[in-house]
């Protein structure tokens, strides 16, 4: 088999077997066909740990972009559908029931020997409701994207 010589023998990088000079080639044409050395690109050797690491690093930069770009496309969307769905732990009302006094303003307190005290309630300031704190009172379900509270950390 003859080799050739080409400008591939004067560069070297990592991908060549060994650079040589272009007059070596005729001195490697010469040697023995094992003994030749003229610069051939070699392939990459991939094992199957290789190919998982790759793998994995391309999926984790698709993932790493697709969530936000999801998100925000769902808040876009979200921000053209009007919102009629009633609050869930209000029923819509916009208030729920005190649960220091169970709704009726005050409080019952047994102090012992069957004595009892009434007073009023201190949560609810004796008016047996609260207003929702899932709904800050709108009776509207706010959306999951609209609950998040941004805090800037710097």
């Amino acid at each position: 088999m003859a080799t050739s010589c080409s400008p591939l023998t004067t560069l070297h990088t990592s991908f060549l077997s060994s650079p040589t000079p272009s007059s070596a080639c005729s001195v490697a044409a010469a040697l023995p066909r094992r003994r030749r050395r003229c610069a051939r690109i070699r392939a990459i050797d991939l094992d199957q740990n290789t190919i998982v690491a790759i793998s994995v690093g391309v999926v984790s930069i698709a993932v790493g972009i697709g969530v936000p770009v999801f998100y925000e496309s769902q808040i876009d969307n979200a921000a053209k559908r009007e919102n009629t769905q009633p609050c869930f732990p209000c029923s819509g009302s916009g208030a729920q029931v005190c649960r220091f006094c169970t709704g009726k303003g005050i409080v019952t307190v047994v102090l012992g020997a069957g004595e009892t005290e009434e007073s009023k309630c201190v949560n609810c300031d004796g008016i047996g409701s609260l207003t929702c704190t899932t709904c800050q009172g709108s009776g509207i379900q706010p959306r999951y994207l609209d609950r998040r509270e941004f805090k800037d950390d710097d």
